[in-house]
């Protein structure tokens, strides 16, 4: 496949802060909004897949690559304003997103009735969130005392991300090899590169929006847009048991469970995502375009 040719823009969010984004492709506008940890180009090979049939918009989310920074307010409302400044800009009224950034892009459609069709992967949306404020806290400091790879360890346990194995490893040996990694990644990564130190305080809003989502799973009853849920038999068993609570609350959803894809297999493969794969992107996309195109 041809590597789609990326032009940039910026729009202005309602708090004035800047929200840049990549483009590409041409027909009707389809914003990608990416998960956490992740930047725009995080989903470069998904965008090109629709690119024959859709004029593609890739935004950063705030703390990353074009966009600017968090503020001390940040909240869903805030991040759901910066995806209406991308798709008002656009004139979209499709959207996809992944993890965090797919439970914004659902919370979106409750909000905006100008997006009519919405598909997510593996959307962040659980049924409590009080443990996301507890994990927080602990990751606030250590983050503001500089100990990033400490924070990771604490994020990594906090959104149930870490496999079984991990869990009897003794915690300063888990820092110990994310610091490791981490410089690996940096030593490595070309020009321009956004790494994982620093995506990583980026996490805090992350926690922030899951816990403030956590368990208002009846809300979207009120959603009138059309809905691709999307999710893999080996995602993060935590989301699970909401995909298919948003299968019984929403009103048009359509659901796909991909077998043996995990929660990154509609990201670019890479240093942030390297279980991912071309072959599962492709895949994974071919079903959205095939439900953004219907008639």
């Amino acid at each position: 496949m041809k590597t789609a040719e990326l032009t940039q823009g910026t729009v202005t969010s309602r708090d004035g802060t800047e929200i840049g984004y990549y483009k590409t492709g041409q027909g009707p506008a389809v914003v990608l909004l990416h998960g956490s940890m992740e930047s725009a180009r995080s989903h470069t090979l998904f965008a090109e897949a629709l690119t024959d049939e859709f004029t593609v918009y890739l935004p950063d989310r705030r703390g990353r690559g074009l966009s600017g920074p968090h503020r001390p307010d940040h909240s869903v409302r805030t991040e759901v304003e910066d995806l209406e400044a991308v798709l008002t800009a656009a004139g979209a009224d499709r959207a996809f997103g992944v993890s965090a950034g797919g439970a914004v892009v659902l919370e979106a459609a409750r909000i905006l009735p100008a997006l009519k069709q919405i598909a997510l992967y593996e959307p962040a949306i659980v049924a409590d969130g009080a443990p996301q404020r507890e994990w927080l806290a602990r990751f606030d400091q250590e983050i503001a005392r500089g100990d990033i790879a400490a924070g990771m360890v604490t994020s990594m346990f906090g959104l149930e991300l870490a496999p079984p194995f991990l869990k009897i490893m003794p915690r300063g040996l888990l820092r110990w090899t994310t610091e490791k990694m981490m410089a690996k990644e940096e030593r490595q990564a070309p020009a321009g590169a956004i790494t994982m130190r620093q995506l990583a305080p980026t996490i805090h809003a992350e926690g922030v929006i899951i816990a403030e989502l956590a368990g208002t799973f009846d809300n979207f009853r009120a959603v009138n847009a059309d809905v691709l849920l999307l999710g893999g038999s080996k995602g993060l068993p935590a989301l699970k048991p909401g995909r298919a609570t948003l299968e019984q609350v929403l009103p048009h959803c359509r659901r796909i469970e991909f077998d043996g894809f995990e929660h990154g297999s509609s990201s670019d493969p890479g240093s942030l995502n390297p279980s991912g794969s071309a072959d599962a992107v492709r895949r994974v996309a071919a079903e959205v375009k095939a439900f953004f195109t219907q008639s």
